[in-house]
């Protein structure tokens, strides 16, 4: 895809070009919770400094962790379709083959299925088998979910420089 291509039909990206789009999100969820984590508010502590809602920051960690989770399968799942073995994924994380192939083969099946049929492989929310709406959405419309990523990282930059105007879709890899 140029950084010009602004179509909007379903572009037809590889499977690896999906899977980094699942990442991308999930990145920009993770970062969405933790920013909105930073700010402390008059109304979180009493002025003797305990907690006025307790368990609320803790709440908010715990959401941010989930995040943090599914970014690092996600990853997980790019590598593999990028054509990563388990002895790979197994040497950057520091375990063995037989250990990443154990945590991580579920969410790649899991991917893969949501990209025959996003309906089928979505569970009651919640579910470790749960597709989420941006999800479904990404896996019938990758280049408008490409785009409003672009549109998120331009919003957020913060003196990066080179990102050019698609710092998301430009990268996504075409079938064939």
């Amino acid at each position: 895809m140029t950084e010009g291509d602004t179509g909007t039909a379903a572009a037809p990206y590889t499977d690896a070009a999906r899977a980094r789009l699942v990442a991308a999100y999930e990145a920009c969820e993770l970062a969405e919770l933790a920013r909105a984590a930073v700010p402390i508010g008059e109304h979180e502590l009493h002025p003797d400094g305990t907690v006025r809602s307790p368990g609320s920051v803790l709440a908010d960690a715990a959401r941010v962790l989930g995040a943090a989770q599914r970014f690092f399968e996600a990853a997980a799942v790019f590598e593999r379709l990028g054509g990563a073995n388990w002895e790979l994924i197994g040497d950057v994380l520091g375990v063995s083959a037989h250990t990443a192939r154990a945590r991580f083969t579920t969410a790649e099946d899991r991917f893969r299925r949501g990209l025959l049929s996003p309906a089928e492989a979505t569970g009651p929310p919640g579910s470790p088998g749960e597709v989420s709406w941006w999800r479904a959405y990404m896996a019938r419309e990758p280049q408008e979910a490409a785009l409003d990523l672009d549109e998120w990282v331009l919003r957020h930059q913060d003196g990066d420089s080179g990102l050019g105007s698609a710092p998301v879709s430009g990268g996504l890899a075409r079938r064939r």
